[in-house]
């Protein structure tokens, strides 16, 4: 594919179709901000919670209203191309998700040029190690780890991670990959490259689709749901690749599926994570609560 197609397949707010591009990125970090800000105010919460000793290693944990011994914990990884995007304006499906029974736990990694993608991966694993072992009495309620774009592709790394150097094998009972990126091959042709300073090499070790074939010693249980989820104006790369994944996910043994929503982008697939009522939003609950 040319350099310049590459480009912009690999520029989501360039199919965004309701509105202009750049107004379609304020808009998203707006509703992002906003709407943690409404978390913060009106659920129970602990913030920036260190799960390692960098300074970037921090997450926030929202709590239901109802004061149970055990919750389902869904842990989010924003997105942002590795370079953008933060904890603090993630929050999109706090209040929905608090207001089930559900504890949401938004988690924090360094981003370029300060993090490597090798060293976001292992950012996010460890979040997910935490967890566990800060909240062992969830254990039998799980962990379910959603990724928005860069984040879905974080989420996918944490599905292949070696669980026994890290010395606790989490309850892991989902996973949702929203708008992901699987094979980092394309990215190293784009503008996107520039502060991530990928090699091949680094684009090799860390797509999750070129390390299905090789599972781990101790993997989440192959039964375990993966839903890999593309909005409709999505660009067709982003489509590809999410269907590229589900299959060899499902050629491998997983329980892996696939859905394309529509009239949905790139941004507004997770925006309207704030409503109750959104499609996402009841996905994200039915796969919670086996409904």
């Amino acid at each position: 594919m040319p350099a310049e197609e590459l480009e912009k397949q690999y520029s989501p707010s360039r199919w965004v179709i309701r509105m202009e591009a750049e107004e379609a990125l304020r808009t998203f970090v707006q509703i992002g901000s906003q709407a943690t800000t409404m978390a913060r105010a009106t659920r129970r919460s602990r913030l920036n919670v260190p799960y390692g000793d960098g300074e970037g290693e921090k997450l926030d944990i929202y709590f239901p209203d109802k004061a149970t011994e055990a919750w389902p914990l869904f842990v989010f990884f924003h997105g942002g191309y590795w370079q953008n995007g933060s904890k603090d304006e993630s929050a999109f499906m706090v209040n929905p998700l608090t207001a089930q029974g559900v504890a949401v736990v938004v988690v924090a990694y360094d981003i370029a040029p300060k993090g490597s993608l090798d060293r976001m991966v292992d950012q996010v694993t460890r979040s997910v190690v935490f967890l566990q072992r800060q909240y062992p009495h969830n254990e039998y309620v799980g962990i379910y780890v959603c990724g928005h774009s860069a984040g879905a592709h974080l989420a996918a790394m944490v599905l292949l991670a070696h669980w026994t150097k890290h010395g606790v094998i989490p309850n892991l009972q989902g996973f949702l990959l929203v708008s992901g990126i699987y094979d980092l091959e394309p990215i190293l042709s784009t503008s996107q490259n520039a502060p991530l300073h990928m090699t091949p090499e680094d684009a090799e070790r860390n797509s999750p689709q070129r390390h299905l074939e090789v599972i781990p010693v101790q993997p989440v249980h192959p039964s375990c749901p993966v839903l890999v989820v593309v909005g409709q104006h999505d660009s067709p790369e982003f489509h590809r690749q999410s269907r590229e994944f589900c299959e060899t996910l499902r050629q491998v043994g997983w329980k892996a599926s696939f859905k394309e929503l529509s009239d949905v982008d790139h941004f507004d697939i997770i925006e309207n994570l704030t409503q109750e009522e959104d499609v996402l939003t009841q996905i994200i609950l039915k796969t919670i609560f086996k409904k």
